[in-house]
């Protein structure tokens, strides 16, 4: 079960939640040969400027990984980008932000029928992010850790001149293992806390996730960034959960020992983040909170959507900077315009 897209009811009684994490596995790579990370065995398509489209949400956390990775990365006028409007019914996101609600470079209501021309027969989630292959009108691959990897590996010819190493070599191999951490324990344990389907479930996911954070918040308190001097990919997966932490994860979800605004070094980090080229731009809260009220309706079942919190308090002092570090590393900020 995909919570960002699939139908129908997202909790199940007395069961835990367990993501569904069986994706479309095609990979862009460089000539279209086989990767050299990952699975060998997967069907590749060629990078090529200006075939494809981005099909995200500003709403979905995943998504939003690809936003960012994609404006860090200097990637605008190579990918093409289409946005979906923050709710969607139990077909699919659709296009309700374009005029008539069509994309204008698909040509489609709903990314659902990107899905579809491709797999008539589609049994899954129709999620965000996708990318879609312009000429054919079909998805190409919906395997959202993947995109934004191979947008920093396998896209470098096309990189804007200073982009920065998302995924440099010396570290790789701890960041893999501390992603993996993040993805289970933090990305998704707020899920799990969320969809839990019996107390026990849900104290055992509460349990997880703020041991996670615990561990966060020693490991930020003397580097910059969660490899070191610059920031990877590493921080933007882990960015996009904090920044809907307050708004989203604390109350609806019930992750509720402490808000994020009570955890000094990890309410810092973020900021720091948010106020980075190339992060807080892509934020929009008023999505973020309008997607998980309201498309939630077990959990939330009157639709009605917080005010709150502040969205001022992002831009407050966050004093990192005397951690020193270069939040580029030998690379440069995107252009400030999103």
């Amino acid at each position: 079960m995909n919570t960002d897209s699939s139908p129908g009811s997202y909790v199940e009684p007395g069961k835990e939640f367990d993501r569904d994490m069986n994706y479309i596995p095609d990979r862009i790579t460089r000539d279209g040969s086989a990767p050299t990370e990952g699975p060998a065995d997967v069907p590749t398509w060629p990078v090529e400027a200006g075939r494809y489209r981005l099909v995200v949400a500003r709403a979905c956390p995943w998504a939003n990984r690809a936003i960012i990775v994609r404006r860090l990365l200097g990637l605008e006028d190579v990918i093409s980008i289409g946005y979906c409007g923050p709710t969607h019914d139990a077909r699919s996101w659709t296009f309700d932000l374009d005029p008539g609600g069509v994309d204008p470079v698909l040509g489609i209501e709903r990314i659902q029928e990107a899905y579809l021309k491709r797999y008539p027969d589609y049994p899954r989630g129709i999620t965000v992010p996708a990318i879609v292959d312009v000429p054919t009108g079909e998805v190409v691959t919906n395997d959202f850790p993947w995109i934004t990897h191979d947008f920093a590996t396998e896209w470098t010819d096309l990189h804007r001149e200073g982009a920065p190493d998302l995924w440099p070599a010396d570290v790789r191999d701890e960041m893999e293992q501390v992603m993996k951490r993040i993805f289970t324990e933090v990305n998704n344990g707020v899920y799990r806390c969320g969809f839990a389907g019996s107390q026990e479930a849900y104290e055992i996911a509460y349990g997880r996730l703020w041991t996670a954070l615990d561990w966060l918040e020693e490991r930020l308190a003397d580097r910059r960034y969660l490899m070191g001097d610059s920031i990877t990919e590493a921080d933007v997966r882990l960015f996009t959960t904090l920044v809907r932490f307050d708004p989203v994860y604390h109350g609806h979800f019930k992750c509720n020992r402490q808000k994020l605004t009570e955890m000094p070094v990890l309410w810092a980090y973020a900021r720091d983040l948010f106020q980075t080229a190339g992060f807080g731009e892509t934020v929009d809260f008023d999505q973020i909170k309008k997607h998980y009220y309201v498309v939630h309706s077990d959990i939330n079942p009157t639709g009605i959507v917080p005010k709150g919190p502040e969205e001022e308090v992002w831009l407050t002092p966050h004093g990192r900077e005397v951690l020193g570090g270069r939040p580029f590393g030998d690379g440069t900020p995107p252009d400030t315009e999103l």
